[in-house]
Protein backbone atom coordinates (compact mmCIF):
# COMPACT_ATOMS: atom_id res chain seq x y z
CA UNK A 1 0.00 0.00 0.00
CA UNK A 2 2.66 2.63 0.98
CA UNK A 3 4.42 1.64 -2.73
CA UNK A 4 1.07 2.48 -4.48
CA UNK A 5 0.41 5.14 -2.06
CA UNK A 6 4.03 6.46 -3.86
CA UNK A 7 3.50 6.21 -7.29
CA UNK A 8 0.16 7.91 -6.77
CA UNK A 9 1.91 10.76 -5.31
CA UNK A 10 4.49 10.87 -7.94
CA UNK A 11 1.96 10.64 -11.07
CA UNK A 12 0.33 13.85 -9.26
CA UNK A 13 3.58 16.04 -8.49
CA UNK A 14 4.47 15.47 -12.07
CA UNK A 15 0.77 15.97 -13.63
CA UNK A 16 1.21 19.47 -11.63
CA UNK A 17 4.40 19.86 -12.98
CA UNK A 18 2.75 19.59 -16.41
CA UNK A 19 -0.24 21.67 -15.78
CA UNK A 20 1.72 24.87 -14.26
CA UNK A 21 4.09 24.47 -17.30
CA UNK A 22 1.01 24.81 -19.91
CA UNK A 23 -0.29 27.86 -17.26
CA UNK A 24 3.36 29.67 -17.67
CA UNK A 25 3.65 29.17 -21.66
CA UNK A 26 -0.60 30.50 -21.50
CA UNK A 27 0.47 33.49 -18.92
CA UNK A 28 3.92 34.49 -21.21
CA UNK A 29 1.02 34.69 -24.30
CA UNK A 30 -1.21 36.52 -22.89
CA UNK A 31 0.03 38.74 -20.33
CA UNK A 32 3.75 39.19 -21.85
CA UNK A 33 3.60 43.12 -19.79
CA UNK A 34 3.27 40.91 -16.51
CA UNK A 35 2.20 37.45 -15.85
CA UNK A 36 1.69 37.64 -11.90
CA UNK A 37 -1.65 39.58 -12.69
CA UNK A 38 -4.09 37.88 -14.98
CA UNK A 39 -7.30 40.13 -14.88
CA UNK A 40 -9.12 40.70 -16.78
CA UNK A 41 -9.17 37.37 -18.54
CA UNK A 42 -7.11 38.31 -21.75
CA UNK A 43 -8.00 34.69 -23.52
CA UNK A 44 -11.52 34.90 -22.60
CA UNK A 45 -12.79 35.03 -26.19
CA UNK A 46 -9.68 33.16 -28.03
CA UNK A 47 -10.03 29.85 -29.74
CA UNK A 48 -7.89 28.62 -26.50
CA UNK A 49 -10.64 28.51 -24.02
CA UNK A 50 -12.14 25.27 -26.24
CA UNK A 51 -8.14 23.71 -25.75
CA UNK A 52 -8.22 24.78 -22.11
CA UNK A 53 -11.68 22.78 -21.72
CA UNK A 54 -10.05 19.83 -23.41
CA UNK A 55 -7.34 19.67 -20.97
CA UNK A 56 -9.28 20.09 -18.29
CA UNK A 57 -11.58 17.43 -19.34
CA UNK A 58 -8.52 15.30 -20.57
CA UNK A 59 -6.64 15.82 -16.99
CA UNK A 60 -9.70 14.53 -14.92
CA UNK A 61 -9.38 11.33 -17.17
CA UNK A 62 -6.30 10.26 -16.61
CA UNK A 63 -6.40 10.48 -13.18
CA UNK A 64 -9.88 8.82 -13.24
CA UNK A 65 -7.85 6.17 -15.09
CA UNK A 66 -4.83 5.70 -13.01
CA UNK A 67 -7.61 5.87 -9.91
CA UNK A 68 -9.34 2.36 -11.71
CA UNK A 69 -6.12 1.21 -12.14
CA UNK A 70 -5.37 1.48 -8.44
CA UNK A 71 -8.20 -0.15 -6.78
CA UNK A 72 -10.42 -1.66 -8.97
CA UNK A 73 -13.31 -3.15 -7.16
CA UNK A 74 -14.07 -1.27 -3.97
CA UNK A 75 -16.00 2.17 -4.49
CA UNK A 76 -15.06 3.88 -1.76
CA UNK A 77 -10.88 3.24 -2.38
CA UNK A 78 -11.11 4.22 -5.77
CA UNK A 79 -13.02 7.39 -4.81
CA UNK A 80 -9.84 7.51 -2.25
CA UNK A 81 -7.35 7.09 -5.22
CA UNK A 82 -9.08 9.82 -7.17
CA UNK A 83 -9.13 12.59 -4.57
CA UNK A 84 -6.15 12.35 -3.22
CA UNK A 85 -4.67 11.90 -6.89
CA UNK A 86 -6.52 15.15 -7.12
CA UNK A 87 -5.31 16.91 -3.69
CA UNK A 88 -1.99 16.26 -4.56
CA UNK A 89 -2.37 17.59 -7.81
CA UNK A 90 -3.80 20.84 -6.63
CA UNK A 91 -1.33 21.88 -4.17
CA UNK A 92 1.57 20.95 -6.37
CA UNK A 93 0.46 22.89 -8.89
CA UNK A 94 0.35 26.19 -6.70
CA UNK A 95 3.98 25.33 -5.65
CA UNK A 96 5.12 24.59 -9.03
CA UNK A 97 4.18 28.29 -9.78
CA UNK A 98 5.66 29.54 -6.83
CA UNK A 99 9.03 28.34 -7.88
CA UNK A 100 8.27 28.70 -11.49
CA UNK A 101 6.81 32.40 -11.92
CA UNK A 102 6.26 33.40 -7.64
CA UNK A 103 2.79 33.64 -7.88
CA UNK A 104 0.54 33.49 -5.89
CA UNK A 105 1.54 36.93 -4.68
CA UNK A 106 -0.55 36.82 -1.49
CA UNK A 107 -3.11 34.27 0.26
CA UNK A 108 -6.35 35.87 -0.77
CA UNK A 109 -5.24 36.29 -4.34
CA UNK A 110 -8.28 35.29 -6.97
CA UNK A 111 -7.15 32.80 -9.30
CA UNK A 112 -9.30 31.09 -12.57
CA UNK A 113 -10.01 27.58 -10.55
CA UNK A 114 -11.94 25.63 -13.89
CA UNK A 115 -13.70 26.56 -17.27
CA UNK A 116 -16.30 23.41 -17.14
CA UNK A 117 -19.23 24.40 -17.42
CA UNK A 118 -18.46 27.97 -17.29
CA UNK A 119 -15.09 30.06 -14.97
CA UNK A 120 -14.54 29.43 -11.84
CA UNK A 121 -13.18 31.95 -9.90
CA UNK A 122 -12.30 32.50 -6.24
CA UNK A 123 -9.28 32.66 -4.08
CA UNK A 124 -6.46 30.10 -4.46
CA UNK A 125 -6.55 29.00 -0.81
CA UNK A 126 -10.11 27.88 -1.25
CA UNK A 127 -9.30 24.66 -3.82
CA UNK A 128 -6.18 24.33 -2.02
CA UNK A 129 -7.78 23.87 1.47
CA UNK A 130 -10.29 21.31 -0.19
CA UNK A 131 -7.60 19.56 -1.92
CA UNK A 132 -5.59 19.30 1.97
CA UNK A 133 -8.78 17.88 2.80
CA UNK A 134 -8.75 15.09 0.22
CA UNK A 135 -5.22 14.49 0.81
CA UNK A 136 -5.94 13.52 4.35
CA UNK A 137 -8.93 11.75 3.80
CA UNK A 138 -8.12 9.53 0.61
CA UNK A 139 -4.38 8.73 2.23
CA UNK A 140 -6.44 7.47 5.60
CA UNK A 141 -8.41 5.56 3.28
CA UNK A 142 -6.12 4.21 0.86
CA UNK A 143 -2.99 2.98 4.17
CA UNK A 144 -5.80 1.65 6.62
CA UNK A 145 -5.86 -2.07 7.13
CA UNK A 146 -9.37 -1.30 8.74
CA UNK A 147 -12.50 -1.91 5.78
CA UNK A 148 -13.48 2.05 5.80
CA UNK A 149 -16.86 2.61 3.30
CA UNK A 150 -18.59 6.23 2.25
CA UNK A 151 -21.93 5.42 3.64
CA UNK A 152 -25.42 6.82 1.91
CA UNK A 153 -25.52 9.55 4.85
CA UNK A 154 -21.94 10.18 4.65
CA UNK A 155 -22.01 10.87 0.93
CA UNK A 156 -24.71 12.80 0.91
CA UNK A 157 -23.29 15.13 3.15
CA UNK A 158 -20.50 15.61 1.57
CA UNK A 159 -22.06 15.99 -1.98
CA UNK A 160 -24.21 19.12 -0.24
CA UNK A 161 -20.89 20.91 1.02
CA UNK A 162 -19.35 20.01 -2.54
CA UNK A 163 -22.91 22.00 -4.12
CA UNK A 164 -22.33 24.78 -1.83
CA UNK A 165 -18.48 24.97 -2.46
CA UNK A 166 -19.55 24.67 -5.82
CA UNK A 167 -21.96 27.90 -5.76
CA UNK A 168 -19.61 30.22 -4.46
CA UNK A 169 -16.70 29.44 -7.15
CA UNK A 170 -19.34 29.87 -9.93
CA UNK A 171 -21.39 32.44 -9.18
CA UNK A 172 -18.65 35.60 -9.74
CA UNK A 173 -18.70 33.93 -13.15
CA UNK A 174 -22.57 33.30 -13.73
CA UNK A 175 -23.04 37.45 -13.21
CA UNK A 176 -20.69 38.21 -15.58
CA UNK A 177 -22.25 35.44 -18.41
CA UNK A 178 -25.88 36.60 -17.88
CA UNK A 179 -24.93 40.39 -18.23
CA UNK A 180 -22.59 39.81 -20.73
CA UNK A 181 -21.43 36.87 -22.11
CA UNK A 182 -17.78 36.12 -22.60
CA UNK A 183 -16.74 39.80 -23.88
CA UNK A 184 -17.61 40.52 -20.03
CA UNK A 185 -14.71 38.95 -18.62
CA UNK A 186 -12.09 40.77 -20.85
CA UNK A 187 -12.99 43.92 -17.94
CA UNK A 188 -13.73 41.65 -15.06
CA UNK A 189 -12.01 42.06 -11.95
CA UNK A 190 -13.10 39.84 -8.83
CA UNK A 191 -14.11 40.71 -5.47
CA UNK A 192 -16.21 39.32 -3.00
CA UNK A 193 -16.05 36.21 -2.55
CA UNK A 194 -19.11 34.08 -0.76
CA UNK A 195 -17.09 33.24 2.34
CA UNK A 196 -20.39 32.82 4.34
CA UNK A 197 -20.82 29.59 1.76
CA UNK A 198 -17.64 28.44 1.08
CA UNK A 199 -16.70 28.20 4.57
CA UNK A 200 -20.16 26.06 5.89
CA UNK A 201 -19.80 23.57 2.51
CA UNK A 202 -16.20 22.99 3.39
CA UNK A 203 -17.48 22.20 7.06
CA UNK A 204 -19.84 19.79 5.72
CA UNK A 205 -17.41 18.04 3.21
CA UNK A 206 -14.97 17.38 6.11
CA UNK A 207 -18.12 16.23 7.98
CA UNK A 208 -19.26 13.60 5.60
CA UNK A 209 -15.54 12.11 4.72
CA UNK A 210 -14.74 12.49 8.58
CA UNK A 211 -17.87 10.23 9.39
CA UNK A 212 -16.61 7.35 7.30
CA UNK A 213 -13.09 7.41 9.04
CA UNK A 214 -14.99 6.71 12.21
CA UNK A 215 -16.93 3.21 11.57
CA UNK A 216 -15.99 0.10 9.33
CA UNK A 217 -18.01 -2.56 8.25
CA UNK A 218 -19.03 -5.48 9.96
CA UNK A 219 -17.02 -8.23 9.97
CA UNK A 220 -18.32 -11.25 8.57
CA UNK A 221 -19.34 -13.61 11.11
CA UNK A 222 -17.10 -16.72 12.04
CA UNK A 223 -18.40 -19.94 11.20
CA UNK A 224 -17.10 -22.46 14.11
CA UNK A 225 -15.89 -25.77 12.87
CA UNK A 226 -17.21 -28.72 14.44
CA UNK A 227 -14.51 -30.79 16.43
CA UNK A 228 -13.38 -33.99 15.33
CA UNK A 229 -13.71 -36.45 18.03
CA UNK A 230 -10.18 -38.15 19.10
Amino acid sequence: MNRKLFWLTIFAIAMALLEAAVVVYLRQLYYPADIQHIFPIAFANSLDVVVELSREVATVIMMLSVAFLAEKKDPTRIFAAFVYQFGVWDIFYYLWLKVFIGWPLTLLGWDILFLIPWIWLGPWICPVLIALLFVVWGGIVLSSSRDLKLRSSDTWIFIAGAVLGLISFLQPGLKVMLTSGLEGFSHYRPGGFWWWLFIPGYLLMILGLGRSLIRTTNPAPRINQPQTPA
